[in-house]
């Protein structure tokens, strides 16, 4: 699972944009990396959220944050 993880350039680009958007409310990210790293994860392997290995935390935790990383627009181009 390791060739999966982001590496420390990669998070260097895409944590400035995760911190950024992170809104108020609710309880904060442990850990804004690994949250990452499950969301690039789901998406490399096609699963369902709920077959997210625990080892990225709550599948219903790390899905919340890509919820509002879309709605925030992250993933537009």
């Amino acid at each position: 699972m390791a060739r999966l993880l982001m590496g420390d350039a990669e998070w260097a680009f895409f944590g400035l944009f995760i911190v950024a958007i992170r809104g108020s409310g609710g309880r904060p990210a442990s850990n804004h990396r690994l949250v990452q790293d499950g969301i690039f994860w789901t998406a490399r392997t096609d699963a369902q959220w709920c077959d997210l290995p625990e080892a990225f935390g709550k599948w219903s935790s790390v899905y919340r944050q890509f919820r509002c990383l879309t709605l925030a627009g992250l993933w537009e181009l």
